[in-house]
């Protein structure tokens, strides 16, 4: 019988997408999850990366203080369609 330890994987954190806007930017948070933050620094969101059986979706949250959790805006396709929810939601 062995000793050995079964670890899984460490989770490997995917690259900060790229988005088009000059207006927003993206700080990660997470290994899939980042704040959308305007020009000023302030929090628009969160863009947190989901798998999906027909590719990466990317899904537009906003932090709700009251009980800790996010609420979902919505998912897409391209990062900059979540982005533009939260920056006109």
């Amino acid at each position: 019988m062995s000793d050995t330890l079964i670890r899984s994987h460490p989770e490997v954190p995917y690259a900060t997408p790229t988005i088009s806007s000059p207006r927003e930017h993206l700080v990660r948070a997470a290994a899939h999850l980042w704040r959308v933050q305007d020009a000023s620094g302030r929090v628009l969101g969160h863009l947190r990366i989901v798998s999906d059986p027909l590719g990466i979706r990317y899904r537009a949250e906003r932090l709700h203080l009251a009980t800790g959790g996010f609420r979902l805006v919505g998912d897409f396709w391209r990062a900059d369609d979540a982005v533009a929810a939260l920056r006109n939601g």
